[in-house]
This record gives structure tokens, C-alpha cells and sequence, in this order.
């Protein structure tokens, strides 16, 4: 079992299985416990493809930030973050701004510990499903210039909005909030053409048993503020 890290020994309750800590089990990563692994395995017998489509959530995550780079983007947002190991997107880009958001408070307090030391790089609680809360939060317009280019990242995440709330909904806030240049990545279980409207949708991608796709909203890419 591994060690419960010292920043995480007054927050974190091994013996529950956290969805975070299964995700990062599913990419083969430390930061796991016997509840997470427990839990893992016994849904895997129910769906034997829970590591593989992980793991390629993951391979569209390190290839669309990438790709946002290449074309100038040196923010990124991104949402329902889990736990920022395993090719997460500071590890990718070592030099862009990133703040993760979660909303399991477990979560944060694991992700905050593990970027000590990082300082392009930050982790906020609050709730993907409530884009203006997400906006304003201080410790995302601190740390990013919202008015620069930036990438919204929705990776694997919109099945765990509701359809009372509408994932149509929250996508499309989000997307009115991107400034020119600006890009949206995301993949979920349905086509996300209609998330993507008003967007120029680049470099294509396959994602076992889901639909994935990087947007970018028209208009001249700028080398973003603080980059350097």
C-alpha cells in the first residue's frame, strides 16, 4: 500500500475509494490505495475496458495540449482535473500556465500537495457544472489572463454532468468565454459537433469509445501574457 503523503495525512481517508485516485489507478499511476484498487478491479470485471478508454483519454489530453501549444496557446483550464500525475498537463508542457479545477475538496488537497514547487501551476476547488463560479474564481484569474488565449480542457468529464443541468449548457458558457484564439477540448460519449459550434475543429482524433475533438475560436493567436 503506498505511503499516505505528510501534506494529505489529516485530509485523506484511505479507506474509501476515491474516484480520482481509481482514474489515476486506471493510468498506472502512485497515488492510489487497496479501497481504490479494490474498487478498480471489481469494475473492471463489469467493464473490462475502464483501463484502456482511461488511458486513451489520457494519450487525447497529451496530444490536444500539444497542439494548442503549437499554436501559441500557453494557458490552460482544466476541468475535473482528478489528480495531476501521469502525462497530466503540466507534466506535458512544463512551461505553460495551468490551473486544475476539481470539485472534490480530497481531490485539491492532493493535487495542491503534489505542486509544491510549481509555479505555473496551481490546483482550485469548485464545480465544473457552474462555469461563471469557475470564471471568477480567484485562484484561476490570478493565475491565468482569461483575456489572453487559453484552453478550456473537458476531457472525460461531461458524463458526470446531469441532464437536468445539460452538458450542452455548461460546454456552451464556457465556449462564449473563450477569447479569439482561444481553443476547446473535449471528448465525451456523444458527438461533440454541436458542443463545438462556432468553433474551427482541428487535428482530429480517436478516442476508444467516445468522441473527441479540439476547437479553436476564430481570430489571431498571441503569445500569451507571462509565457516567457
Amino acid at each position: 500500500m503506498a505511503a499516505v503523503p505528510a501534506f494529505a495525512r489529516y485530509e485523506v481517508d484511505v479507506r474509501r475509494p476515491n474516484a480520482a485516485r481509481i482514474h489515476d489507478f486506471y493510468l498506472g499511476g502512485a497515488h492510489n490505495y487497496a479501497a481504490d484498487r479494490a474498487f478498480a478491479k471489481q469494475a473492471v470485471r463489469i467493464d473490462p475496458e475502464l483501463p484502456l478508454v482511461t488511458r486513451a483519454h489520457r494519450a487525447f489530453l497529451k496530444h490536444a495540449v500539444r497542439h494548442c501549444w503549437a499554436a501559441g496557446v500557453r494557458q490552460f483550464l482544466d476541468l475535473g482535473a482528478g489528480i495531476p500525475t501521469c502525462g497530466a498537463t503540466h507534466q506535458t508542457l512544463p512551461d505553460a500556465r495551468v490551473v486544475y479545477v476539481d470539485s472534490d475538496p480530497v481531490t485539491v488537497a492532493f493535487a495542491r500537495g503534489l505542486l509544491r514547487g510549481e509555479p505555473r501551476t496551481c490546483a482550485v476547488e469548485a464545480d465544473l457544472r457552474r462555469p461563471e463560479q469557475v470564471l471568477r474564481h480567484p485562484g484561476v484569474v490570478s493565475h491565468l489572463d482569461l483575456r489572453e488565449p487559453y484552453a478550456v480542457l473537458m476531457v472525460d468529464v461531461l458524463r458526470y454532468v446531469d441532464d437536468a443541468t445539460g452538458p450542452g449548457r455548461v460546454v456552451r458558457r464556457y465556449r462564449h468565454a473563450l477569447p479569439a484564439g482561444g481553443f476547446l477540448v473535449v471528448s465525451h460519449p456523444a458527438p461533440v459537433e454541436q458542443l463545438m459550434e462556432g468553433l474551427s475543429i482541428e487535428a482530429p482524433c480517436v478516442v476508444p469509445g467516445a468522441h473527441a475533438g479540439i476547437g479553436r475560436k476564430p481570430g489571431r493567436i498571441q503569445q500569451a501574457r507571462g509565457a516567457s
